[in-house]
């Protein structure tokens, strides 16, 4: 009879094919933020699901994908912006440590995008168990089978799994696939944590998710956020953050016209917080100009990019 497994499981793919929401409803519970941007994900985020003698030490990871100017087959890829060299450097170091790697696909032709993600996966060498993400985009589910059957031909696969992650769908069978490769050994968590990540993290990840969701394309990416001060009563909880741009016109993009954009996250924000508290909550919101952070190595160490 076999003894209790733990291990670490990367969710691994492209930028925006819903690695974040698969590691919600993995989990049963909101612990990543989401939008419908690429790149949404900044940091590797723990998540842990222990099902009976099992542990399930998520990651969610940033998308991979290869920062502007980088040479092909550059496991450390030193060009492009210092936040996105620090994206890819995390979602790779996750898929090298990860005991099995999920790598996320969509329902749809392989792109050079699927491609780049492969490619550190099978340069880890990790056991690695593919989930078709979006089957229920699919009008005819006979469309799979091609899919099914290109994916075999790239990379040998323990396993492949289609799944609607939004949908909560094939996520037994893929967790079936997942449990069957962790290594034995001892629970690295207590049965009820769920992650290592303090609330200061989470209320900036909040923040930050109303930013990009408000927001157009361009200005989110150069967008962080810093909670200054987190505090106040057991009915009451206090939150006051700064949101840091690049250049001052987007500094007046960010605040809206007389501040009613700024208002607008500051609301969305509060609601959610409230939820992750379970109390209400005040929110202050500042927005300062901090030029070139996303490319200032030295400035990312202090948003918490390290």
């Amino acid at each position: 009879m076999s003894g209790p497994r733990c291990g670490f499981v990367a969710l691994a793919g492209r930028p925006n094919v819903g690695k974040s929401t698969l590691m919600n409803h993995l989990l049963g519970r909101k612990l990543s933020i989401t939008s419908r941007k690429p790149q949404t994900t900044r940091h590797n985020l723990l998540g842990v699901d222990t099902r009976g003698d099992t542990q399930f030490v998520y990651l969610d990871t940033p998308g991979i994908h290869r920062p502007s100017g980088e040479g092909s087959g550059a496991s450390r890829p030193r060009a492009g912006r210092a936040i996105n060299r620090y994206m890819v450097g995390q979602a790779v170091r996750a898929v090298f440590d990860a005991d099995v790697v999920v790598l996320l696909v969509e329902a749809r032709p392989w792109t050079d995008a699927d491609g780049e993600a492969l490619e550190q996966v099978a340069r880890a060498r990790t056991p690695c168990v593919c989930a078709i993400n979006k089957v229920d985009r699919l009008r005819d589910r006979l469309a799979l089978l091609p899919i099914i059957d290109d994916l075999r031909k790239r990379h040998g696969f323990e396993a492949i799994v289609p799944i609607s992650a939004l949908r909560s769908e094939g996520l037994d069978t893929l967790a079936d696939e997942v449990a069957g490769r962790l290594p034995e050994g001892p629970h690295l968590f207590g049965s009820e944590d769920v992650t290592d990540r303090p609330t200061e993290f989470f209320l900036a990840e909040i923040i930050r998710e109303k930013i990009m969701r408000r927001l157009g394309d361009e200005v989110p990416h150069r967008v962080a956020v810093g909670i200054e001060r987190f505090a106040g009563t057991a009915e009451l909880a206090e939150v006051d953050a700064v949101i840091y741009v690049e250049r001052g016109t987007q500094k007046g993009i960010v605040i809206g016209k007389g501040g009613a954009r700024l208002k607008s996250i500051g609301q969305d924000a509060r609601l959610d917080i409230e939820r992750l508290l379970g109390r209400r909550a005040m929110v202050r919101l500042w927005v300062k100009v901090k030029a070139g952070w996303t490319n200032d190595e030295a400035v990312l160490k202090t948003l918490g990019y390290r």
